[in-house]
């Protein structure tokens, strides 16, 4: 099915099953513990063995020598893989560094070596006798010493709008200001891990992975082998982010592993390694300068962008909201890459807009601020209906004005006060802060295969993958509702390289894009009921296991009866992507306490406002949500990879150094869905909203902290020694 046309009325506005709050269909296996993750997929093939990866010790050089003798001779070891003896290896598209260091070593805890032995700990306790010897060569690891030292070594990506330079200087009100986000992890609860197992020249991998298409090739493009001998499969996700998009050393090194020992092989990625061995969210510096006038129209804005990676890296686009979010006539958007030798940056839940917006609606706040309008009135008045830098393109939907009128009005802004520092409550400084939300709504084509049985039963297959967001939920009301069938007669089948390829989880293009996908499989279904019915299929009605045509009313089971009718088709999108802008929008309100005393900050309440086209499942999108807001609360306040600039590595590489928000730190949460659909954007009318909810989030963290005490820190993460020297008297 070709989508190049805005969706009329179709099955879905039904909205019988679509867009109620049904609970998740997984929730039950997740809670009791049955839901089978990979690592612990003991029931699929026979006589595991056990892998353990040992990290590069350096961060950039060459290995000089390997000696395994110990390690071979250790209890239990049955075979050791390294650049020795692991063949001839590619490098997938989306991998910046080798999975498999050696001898030249790209980055801190490379995989250079996996132990294979009979148990967990035997392979752990051999990986200790692998002897390495290094020659440390001399590296780049501080963004700001590399931005600082030179522009040869960074890549610039300019956009610019009219004439940015002349227009700032000339404006009546011009703040420039520069502010920093530091490296981000994943962090997710579920880490990186595969089962690998061989049969013959055939490959077969139970994995965690968001991608199953795109992961499937890169796996038999790094091993040069065909792709359709490799069979991928990843039912269930514990938390992605962004961090299992693509193939990473557990999912290789478990097949290299089970190729040499002859027997299969598990591999899960230490907890130390998921920072420095996988990808991560990177640090950036951004200057950010906005020109308006007197009365607070926005005449320049201007907002670059540094941020490091590995050389084939890319850099992190922190401004592209900048350029679709405010008016402004003249305009200038940039990203530089510094090239560092640190582990590998990549996606990270709303790449680009989470840290962008972190900068930029601080300055808003300060511009507004230094105007003296009220920060949503000034939001308010530089909005635009039409893609500022193309005005011949207008939004899809855009209705940032009414989530930011419905949360000011629900949060009650109108207490607030504009003069920092005046709320108290007891010992605590109180104050109120928002921010804008904003992620570009992307589409990706999508394939499912649907099938009715004689029982009546529709089952759904595809590779889509649930990474806790919901999946199997939204996928079953999807097919519930075209079908017209109740939710317990649809049986939903994901995360298999064997199913037709999904668009995968990740973009927050997921919910939008795989549920158009059944529904193109399901249409092509309706119409095989029918024919085999003999009914008419334009005007065929699927409603309670029926389906009815010119007078005639049918049970789907009955048509079913002699053999399942199956169908399969994959949804492809045109243009209108580019022709309308397609975004998401909300806003963000956060109350936060600052002791007065200490500097300690308490998050105390938070509110969403959200506008993401039709919401397909109300619980499971304002789970997703709140989520997101919980992250963003904790890059505000407390997250950080700390940067060895000296070795080169993260230093904090586990949940007790990289600190993540804890229920205690999270207050009540509110969200709420403007009610809205979308044509422009698939036959769903739908769109993504699990990463809108991070958008902005820091920002309303930090401008409510400023709200209280009058500082305003533009360094995250919002720790209370950048506060406690400048804290206003406690009297």
């Amino acid at each position: 099915m070709k989508f190049d046309t805005p969706a009329t009325t179709n099955p879905i506005d039904q909205l019988k099953v679509i867009g109620q709050p049904v609970d998740r269909i997984d929730g039950p296996l997740k809670t009791t513990g049955t839901a089978p993750y990979a690592y612990e997929r003991h029931d699929v093939v026979p006589n595991q063995a056990y892998g353990y990866i040992v990290g590069s010790a350096i961060a950039k050089g060459r290995i000089v020598s390997i000696d395994l003798s110990r390690a071979k001779a250790a209890p239990g070891v049955i075979a050791i893989v390294t650049h020795e003896n692991a063949g001839k290896l590619g490098k997938g598209n989306f991998n910046t560094a080798r999975l498999l260091g050696g001898p030249v070593i790209d980055h801190y805890h490379q995989a250079v070596a996996l132990v294979v032995a009979q148990t967990f700990e035997q392979a752990r306790a051999a990986a200790q006798l692998v002897q390495v010897k290094y020659a440390r060569a001399e590296g780049s690891f501080g963004l700001a010493d590399a931005k600082a030292a030179t522009d040869k070594k960074t890549i610039n990506r300019d956009n610019t709008v009219g004439d940015f330079a002349s227009a700032f200087t000339k404006a009546e009100v011009r703040p420039d200001q520069t502010y920093t986000t530091p490296d981000h992890s994943h962090a997710m609860m579920e880490p990186q891990a595969t089962i690998a197992a061989w049969d013959g020249d055939r490959l077969t991998v139970w994995t965690s992975n968001q991608m199953i298409d795109w992961t499937t090739g890169e796996l038999a493009k790094t091993l040069d082998m065909p792709k359709d001998k490799v069979h991928l499969m990843s039912p269930y996700i514990g938390g992605g982010f962004g961090g299992k998009l693509f193939l990473r050393a557990d999912t290789l090194l478990a097949a290299l592993g089970a190729r040499i020992a002859r027997r299969p092989v598990k591999v899960a990625l230490q907890r130390p390694l998921i920072a420095n061995n996988t990808t991560h969210r990177p640090a950036t510096i951004q200057r950010i300068r906005i020109g308006a006038t007197a009365q607070g129209k926005i005449t320049a804005i201007g907002h670059e962008s540094w941020s490091g990676n590995l050389v084939d890296g890319k850099p992190e686009n922190a401004v592209q909201q900048t350029r679709l979010l405010y008016a402004g006539e003249h305009r200038l958007t940039g990203t530089r890459l510094a090239l560092l030798d640190l582990p590998e940056g990549n996606a990270m839940r709303a790449p680009g807009e989470a840290p962008g917006l972190m900068a930029l609606e601080i300055a808003v706040d300060e511009i507004s601020q230094q105007l003296g309008i009220d920060p949503i009135e000034f939001r308010v008045l530089n909005d635009t209906q039409v893609d500022p830098g193309n005005p011949s393109r207008p939004f899809s939907q855009r209705r940032l004005i009414e989530c930011l009128r419905t949360g000011a009005e629900r949060f009650g802004w109108n207490k607030r006060s504009a003069r920092p520092g005046l709320v108290r409550d007891g010992r605590w400084l109180v104050g109120m802060g928002v921010a804008a939300a904003f992620r570009n709504n992307q589409v990706m084509k999508s394939a499912a295969r649907v099938a009715l049985d004689a029982r009546g039963v529709v089952t759904v297959e595809t590779d889509m993958t649930d990474i806790g967001t919901g999946s199997y939920t939204i996928i079953a009301q999807t097919a519930a509702e075209m079908m017209g069938v109740p939710l317990e007669r649809v049986v939903v089948r994901l995360g298999d390289s064997h199913f037709p390829a999904s668009s995968g989880s990740g973009g927050q293009w997921g919910a939008n894009c795989s549920t158009a996908g059944v529904y193109a499989a399901c249409t092509k279904l309706r119409e095989a009921v029918a024919q085999r019915a003999g009914l008419d299929s334009a005007g065929a009605v699927f409603a309670d296991g029926m389906v009815r045509a010119g007078g005639r009313s049918v049970p789907l089971a009955g048509i079913a009866a002699g053999e399942s009718i199956v169908a399969e088709d994959v949804l492809e999108f045109g243009n209108l992507d580019k022709q309308y802008q397609q975004s998401t929008f909300g806003a963000h309100f956060v109350e936060v306490g600052v002791d007065a005393f200490t500097a300690e900050i308490r998050v105390r309440r938070m509110l969403a406002v959200c506008a993401a086209g039709r919401i397909l499942n109300p619980k499971s999108a304002r789970s997703q949500v709140i989520g997101a807001m919980t992250m963003g609360v904790g890059a505000a306040l407390m997250e950080e990879l700390a940067v060895d600039e000296r070795l080169g590595f993260f230093v904090n590489h586990d949940l007790a150094g990289y600190e993540v928000p804890v229920h205690a730190d999270i207050p009540h949460q509110e969200v709420i869905f403007l009610d809205e659909t979308d044509p422009i954007s698939s036959p769903m009318k739908a769109k993504g909203v699990g990463e809108l909810g991070i958008c902005g989030v820091g920002a309303a963290v930090a401008n409510a902290i400023h709200n209280a005490t009058g500082i305003r820190v533009r360094d995250y993460p919002i720790t209370l020694d950048k506060l406690i020297s400048r804290m206003p008297d406690a009297a």
